[in-house]
């Protein structure tokens, strides 16, 4: 319990609420409490010094005086409200405050609402931590598994890379398989999933290809010129994984390997005569996938794909196309040779790298 008795005595030297709290180890608002109803009974330290503890608790607090009722927030509404764009705990608490007073209740300060808050995470769902805000990420890779396709002319396998995009909020998915995992095929991938979407996100997450990131490192990320022209056409923003931090794709992770069983496992028997035959397969098995119920929770990732469209940001009136960029240094012909044709270019530029 507060020393009362030391709370009067120091207000009287003129100490700061904050230093009295410090001073005698309780909340500053507990301090506010005491000294307000210290002022309302004109109980000073004067009159105070010659009573006993029990007689000023008694006389600051009489006995069977009912305890303020504080209305309790509803932190499953709130929660939900947290898992939108822009809302915070301020914004919820300064809303929680105002119904509080229309209805004449009494609120909580926000530390002490925070603090629910944060025990009602604990409690219900120790893993909330990572839940999303809906149209903020996609995460992108490359699925390990690879599908084969057979060559009709020499009825030899040619192995295909497949593509998986996820949207973390609803985990919605977009999967495409490509001949390489080269620039051209990476930049078609998220032009195509970005499409089927009808949106795009805030930010785009992939892991540190060097078809996406040039370079990684604790105080500089480098990304690709090529994926940079990209992001800034769709209008997001590339944020790759940490390296060695799983957890920054776990959505991703998790999606690869439930798309590996789902779809690509159950076209292990069927044989495949070409890259759009193949897709066909994977699109048909993609509808079932974002279809299906979740085994944990009610509803599907469709169903929650409907709710978070609404936020993605809008595609630009036309799509991305792609730019393939090279280094060369001009010879003293003046000239540069790219897909063996020569181009002419100012004869300044002769020994430089352009």
């Amino acid at each position: 319990m507060a020393n009362y008795r030391e709370i009067l005595r120091l207000h009287s030297l003129g100490i700061s609420n904050k230093q009295i709290s410090a001073a005698c180890h309780c909340s500053r608002t507990t301090v506010i409490d005491v000294l307000k109803r210290a002022a309302g009974i004109s109980l000073e330290w004067g009159s105070a010094k010659d009573l006993s503890d029990k007689e000023i608790t008694d006389r600051l607090f009489p006995p069977g005086l009912p305890k303020p009722c504080y209305k309790m927030p509803d932190y499953g509404e709130i929660h939900k409200e947290m898992g939108k764009n822009g809302v915070t705990l301020s914004l919820l608490w300064a809303e929680y405050c105002c119904q509080c007073r229309e209805a004449g209740e009494l609120p909580y300060q926000s530390t002490q609402f925070n603090k629910y808050y944060r025990d009602y995470v604990i409690k219900n769902n120790a893993t909330m931590h990572l839940d999303h805000k809906p149209g903020e990420i996609m995460e992108v890779d490359w699925a390990g598994q690879n599908v084969c396709i057979t060559d009709t002319d020499t009825g030899a396998s040619i192995k295909s890379y497949v593509f998986v995009a996820v949207l973390p909020y609803s985990g919605y998915a977009y999967v495409e398989a490509f001949i390489s995992q080269n620039q051209e095929s990476w930049t078609t991938a998220h032009v195509n999933a970005y499409k089927y979407f009808g949106g795009v996100t805030r930010i785009l997450r992939p892991d540190n290809l060097k078809t996406g990131i040039t370079l990684v490192t604790k105080s500089e990320t480098v990304i690709n010129r090529t994926y940079l022209e990209l992001a800034e056409h769709y209008g997001t923003a590339v944020i790759p994984a940490r390296p060695r931090s799983p957890r920054d794709k776990a959505t991703v992770e998790c999606s690869v390997g439930i798309v590996s069983t789902w779809i690509l496992a159950s076209l292990r028997n069927v044989q495949f005569l070409s890259l759009h035959e193949l897709n066909e397969a994977i699109a048909e098995k993609l509808i079932e996938f974002n279809n299906k119920p979740f085994q944990k929770k009610e509803g599907s990732r469709a169903a929650a794909f409907s709710e978070e469209k609404i936020f993605l940001l809008p595609l630009p009136p036309r799509p991305y196309e792609l730019a393939t960029w090279k280094i060369a240094t001009v010879q003293y012909n003046y000239h540069i040779s790219t897909d063996h044709h020569n181009y002419s270019v100012p004869y300044e530029y002769i020994k430089r790298k352009v």
